[in-house]
């Protein structure tokens, strides 16, 4: 029962943030339940490529260089970016591309239909002598190798991709400290629910309904 108020409670958070527009859902239509049915679906598609990453990243999960989590923009799989990358660089390192290989076979035979967002993240140490401009650059270009690894090695669908640089803007632990810069030294490579083109109501994102009467 909790489980069920928690995916449809998940669905709805994810087609409002996804869609980019306000949204409504009317209990009974059958479009909208055509709708939810389609997304928890594909909820379902990633509750069981965590499940497999889980079992294949095992060691690496374990040795906490990758981190799975479900969140309301979708299945982020965590890669440590000392574990990608050398300091103040964005080429790949060759070590790292046996964990890229087992996420990119998710990609392909798990959920094929799904998009994938590629998201650089950096500490707060300024840039001094690596030649960016600045932690956005570096994060944004570490974005893309891990998108040009996808689609050049792994023939990932590069119509599914899409690579974003946040440079030091959303960390995950404080800077303060040696161990919370690892951390936000990171890239995500988050598996995107499929979000139709839903109504617009203007400013306020409606549900007609509890979420518990949506299941």
């Amino acid at each position: 029962m909790k489980s069920n108020l928690f995916k449809t409670g998940l669905i709805i958070v994810c087609v409002i943030m996804l869609s980019g527009c306000t949204v409504i859902f009317q209990a009974g239509r059958r479009s909208d339940v055509q709708k939810i049915e389609e997304l928890s679906a594909q909820l379902d598609e990633l509750t069981q490529a965590k499940k497999l990453l889980e079992e294949r990243l095992g060691q690496e999960i374990q040795d906490q260089q990758i981190k799975l989590q479900m969140k309301d923009k979708g299945l982020v799989i965590t890669v440590v970016g000392d574990l990608l990358f050398d300091s103040g660089k964005a080429k790949i390192k060759t070590d790292a591309y046996p964990i890229l290989d087992k996420v990119a076979r998710i990609l392909k035979e798990n959920v094929p239909d799904l998009n994938v967002g590629i998201e650089g993240h950096t500490d707060n140490v300024p840039i001094s002598h690596s030649g960016w401009k600045s932690n956005w650059e570096l994060s944004s270009a570490r974005a893309l190798s891990v998108l040009h690894f996808l689609v050049e090695k792994e023939d990932v669908d590069p119509a599914r991709l899409k690579a974003e640089g946040c440079g030091e803007y959303q960390p995950v632990a404080s800077n303060d400290t040696k161990e919370g810069r690892k951390l936000n030294r990171r890239v995500e490579i988050v598996i995107l629910p499929k979000i139709a083109k839903t109504k617009s109501l203007g400013q306020e994102a409606q549900v007609s309904e509890p979420v518990e009467n949506l299941k």
